[in-house]
């Protein structure tokens, strides 16, 4: 039973660098069923014996002569920039999608030269929020340049929401009409297509937009992939997984590519019953939302309504947004435990502007409420230590007969009434907060480039004191001394000493290194996490002094 300890101990570094693998990339699986395609609505262009209210839908010869003038711009290759308190982005009227999208409030690194944050590629020539039909009814569509009804190649977006229309008409008379709006207090994008038949002959298709993201391997155990909640249920599909199975379907409220830090997504403006695509090329993925099918005759018309957004995953941004979006922000097995952790702590950040402080209060707290546990456990090993001497008595004597040992070992743990797992199980209790905390402070955005203090400027990287300049072994740049962590794992070693040594002197000899191990564990971790078990090692170290002096 003494080996309870080590296993322990050998079974959470495991846990540190291996479980939470396991746990936080558990896929729910998709509800595979196969639904009947509902058509999409069509609103009729009224014929000239209609009601005089219906009128202004009707597209008339004169309307058709004039859209066929505009076919061909002047200038295709023209993009419009639109400035908001938010963001500066760029729309190309190449397929009226979007070839810059800078957030205004965020950078690229925590430099303070550094440029804001772009969340598209430059070398996207395509740009994204892109619009085709799935079986190409529309001959052209893939390669259309827009004409735009903006007079000038910037637009200003302050006070009130304004609107930009892009419009294209295909060699056979039908028109699609692409309107942005701009909200100066959201981040969120209106879109509405709109398609017009003009043409002779009836048009049965799909309408499909499409997003797309160069992705890299995340060097942490946070999701960089497509995503989507379809059926109330959030799907993250990782890259590698798109080959296995690159097609979803059901009730789709949103779908988007995500990082660490950010999201691009689009959003039907009521979720239908519809499919997305997904695809793999080169280190791109690209998402696509597949619309209902559609019937449209000629002289008649259709409009879809999405939302656009693109930005950071705020718990608290996303949650204000609607379209159940908050669900893109996913901490794993352990998200019913990190989102209250999160929202606490930034409660803390409201009243005191540091989020190392507040790191440190919501560590606190989170001891506060396991404190009885910690109780528990370390009587449990004071009584262990008390026992120590008796034990070693007992191994001594029966040290060529194990059955005989352990029978009276077992003897002695029921005389003085002890449990050798006792200061063990209140340990593995404690386990899911460290994983709910580690994957909140991971992908928390409100830890991006937050200072601490002295060199500690970013609590979302590791903490580095000086740079070297050349490379260490098993350390990420960059390169320096990594003080937190040094501090951390010499706690760790001051309170394995705290505790009472297994009698084997192997077993004790590779409890010693465990200290050792988790420093390197954590030597690439966050800051910000690193902050948090130093400080809960040092309350457990109190709280152990504490209970040991009090049951002598």
């Amino acid at each position: 039973m003494e080996q309870a300890r080590l296993l322990l101990a050998i079974g959470l570094s495991f846990l540190v660098l291996f479980v939470w693998s396991m746990f936080f990339t558990d896929q729910q699986p998709v509800n595979n069923q196969d639904p009947e395609k509902p058509q999409a609505q069509v609103v009729e262009t009224p014929t000239p014996d209609q009601p005089a209210q219906q009128a202004a839908t009707t597209i008339s010869q004169s309307d058709l002569d004039e859209i066929q003038n505009e076919a061909v711009p002047e200038n295709p290759a023209r993009e419009i920039t639109i400035e908001t308190p938010y963001y500066v982005s760029r729309i190309s009227a190449k397929g009226a999608a979007f070839t810059s999208f800078i957030l205004k409030k965020y950078r690229e690194s925590v430099n303070v030269d550094s440029p804001n944050k772009e969340l598209i590629q430059p070398d996207f020539k395509n740009g994204i929020i892109r619009t085709t039909l799935l079986d190409k009814s529309v001959h052209g569509l893939e390669n259309a340049v827009f004409s735009i009804d903006q007079t000038g190649d910037n637009l200003s977006v302050s006070g009130e929401k304004k609107e930009i229309a892009f419009k294209w008409v295909a060699a056979d008379g039908t028109i699609i009409i692409k309107t942005y709006t701009f909200d100066p207090g959201s981040y969120l994008i209106g879109l509405k297509v709109a398609i017009q038949n003009a043409s002779q002959n009836a048009i049965n298709d799909q309408l499909v937009l499409s997003l797309r993201k160069p992705v890299e391997k995340e060097k942490g155990y946070g999701f960089v992939g497509p995503s989507a909640l379809i059926n109330d249920s959030l799907e993250q599909i990782k890259p590698k997984n798109i080959e296995d199975k690159d097609r979803y379907e059901g009730k789709i409220k949103w779908i988007g590519i995500e990082d660490r830090y950010f999201i691009s997504s689009i959003i039907p403006a009521e979720e239908f019953e519809g499919s997305i695509k997904l695809g793999l090329n080169d280190k791109i993925v690209s998402n696509q939302l597949i619309n209902p099918t559609f019937e449209l005759s000629p002289g008649k018309q259709i409009e879809s309504q999405f939302y656009i957004f693109m930005g950071p995953k705020s718990m608290e941004l996303l949650n204000s947004l609607g379209h159940d979006l908050g669900k893109a922000l996913n901490f794993g097995f352990f998200d019913i435990i990190a989102k209250p952790c999160l929202w606490f702590m930034n409660q803390i950040h409201s009243v005191i502007p540091n989020y190392g402080i507040a790191i440190i209060l919501l560590t606190i707290f989170t001891k506060i409420l396991l404190w009885p546990l910690g109780n528990k456990s370390y009587k449990s090993m004071s009584e262990m230590k008390k026992l120590q001497p008796l034990m070693a008595e007992i191994r001594e004597k029966h040290k060529d007969d194990k059955q005989k040992m352990n029978q009276e070992l077992m003897a002695l743990y029921r005389t003085y009434k002890v449990n050798p797992v006792g200061g063990c199980l209140p340990m593995v209790l404690q386990i899911p907060v460290f994983f709910a905390l580690y994957r909140m402070l991971y992908q928390a955005i409100e830890l991006r480039h937050a200072p601490f203090f002295l060199w500690i400027n970013d609590l979302s990287a590791p903490d580095r004191l000086f740079d070297f300049g050349f490379s260490i072994p098993f350390m990420e740049p960059p390169y320096g001394i990594p003080v937190l962590t040094i501090i951390m794992g010499a706690t760790m070693l001051l309170q394995q000493k705290m505790s009472p040594p297994p009698g084997d002197p192997t077993q004790a000899k590779m409890m010693m290194l465990m200290p050792v191990v988790f420093t390197f564990i954590f030597i690439n971790f966050s800051s910000g996490l690193v902050l948090y078990w130093l400080v809960n090692n040092i309350l457990s170290i109190s709280q152990q002094y504490y209970v040991q002096k009090k049951t002598i």
